[in-house]
């Protein structure tokens, strides 16, 4: 109707950075990650939302926009998407991220989907402030490729190679950036970092490698998720073994905190014993002391499940946010989110930070929603869940501030 009142679309409450280490003042010498599954417009289903999500809170011309002004209230300097659409980044979040300074790199899937009226295909995409950071190589890594090498092993053609291609092909991908952050900006590290002990001058460019992937959601496949989780993880170690670089390892791993993907990230290793090792029906997980990995990683959100060396006390606030931030992490398990997903179905815990703990630290992490504030209850009383009115994706975004350790040498 002509001359109708437009009404403003709810919004989320803000969510702050909880400052978890007691650092100096000045924000320089650190940059901010952010990791976000923003649920494809090709998953986004009546089928699987729309029994507590309204119709036009799932369409899609809603859904960008909402998604476009959380991820700019953030003000990341590194943002590692996930489920970005080919023609959502062509034509929406490539320009729009565009014009608010950041530069990106967007690496599909390997094959496309049906949605029932058209093919379409999603993947992932790296974002990085074009005032703070320089691309200096990309590589990109299709699973597929390493599931055909494992194919090939399993002999010629025939059963045991026609299922390990099955089992194995899962279109999955990973992009990993290897950045330089500019000199002069807020990104780049402090005087000292990596100086030589005898003159004082910085021996390393500052480099640094992000890594962003999505892994394979079935809940049936969990040797299939610890497949491309290692092959990824052994990839980094090449790239590492190249050079002396930082990295961050971020995305949506569809393994919940104690699962085997879970420990080979936070850990290192997979124990032998572990109940996810009995099924492995193509022998790619023996043996177990394979599944090994030498990169320093730690979670950035359970670094801040722990109190730092120098106490909560000597935060700026004495400690309040992140006492309550602990509050909706599993402060006695992994130290890992309560959750980064929730649906109807399903809430817990999928996305993760990681950085490696000998050149880079965790300053500050984005506070985390409370379950009841996400689920909310439907028109009829029943329970909901993501996306809806207020959140338009079925994941939580996570952020953390990072910055350079210093290490004379």
């Amino acid at each position: 109707m002509v001359g109708a009142r437009v009404i403003a679309a709810p919004q989320a409450p803000p969510r702050r950075l909880v400052p978890t280490s007691a650092v100096e003042a000045s924000r320089n010498g650190r940059f901010t990650v952010l990791t976000y599954n923003v649920l494809a417009d090709l998953y986004a289903s009546q089928e699987l939302y729309g029994g507590y999500c309204p119709p036009w809170a799932l369409s899609w011309s809603y859904r960008r926009q909402n998604l476009l002004r959380e991820m700019l209230s953030y003000n990341a300097d590194i943002l590692c998407l996930q489920e970005i659409q080919s023609d959502a980044f062509d034509d929406f979040f490539g320009p729009e991220l565009g014009r608010a300074g950041y530069l990106a790199v967007y690496k599909r899937k390997t094959e496309q989907v049906y949605t029932g009226s058209a093919y379409a295909i999603d993947g992932c995409a790296t974002f990085y402030r074009k005032d703070a950071f320089t691309l200096i190589k990309k590589y990109e890594v299709e699973f597929n490729k390493a599931a055909a090498s494992v194919a090939e092993s399993a002999g010629p053609p025939g059963a045991p190679r026609e299922k390990a291609m099955s089992r194995l092909m899962k279109n999955n991908v990973a992009l990993i950036l290897v950045l330089e952050a500019m000199e002069g900006s807020r990104a780049a590290p402090p005087p000292g970092w990596m100086a030589d002990s005898a003159t004082g001058a910085s021996s390393k460019r500052p480099l640094l490698c992000v890594a962003n992937t999505h892994i394979h959601a079935n809940p049936e496949l969990n040797d299939v998720k610890l497949w491309q989780v290692h092959t990824l993880l052994k990839g980094l170690e090449k790239i590492a073994a190249s050079a002396e670089i930082p990295m961050v390892v971020c995305g949506d791993f569809n393994s919940v905190p104690g699962s085997a993907a879970h420990a080979l990230l936070a850990t290192g290793r997979v124990d032998a014993a572990h109940p996810e090792l009995a099924t492995d029906p193509l022998g790619i997980l023996r043996p177990p002391s394979k599944l090994a990995h030498g990169l320093p990683l730690a979670s950035a959100y359970a670094a801040a499940s722990r109190p730092g060396p120098e106490g909560d006390a000597a935060l700026p606030d004495g400690g309040v946010a992140v006492e309550r931030l602990r509050q909706r992490l599993d402060v006695r398990g992994t130290g890992e989110p309560l959750l980064t997903n929730c649906t109807r179905d399903f809430c817990g815990t999928l996305d993760y930070i990681f950085y490696t703990h000998d050149a880079l630290a965790p300053t500050a992490v984005l506070e985390l929603p409370e379950e009841g504030a996400l689920r909310g209850r439907t028109a009829n009383g029943q329970p909901g869940g993501l996306p809806n009115a207020v959140s338009s994706s079925d994941h939580v975004a996570l952020l953390s501030e990072i910055r350079w350790l210093v290490h004379p040498r």
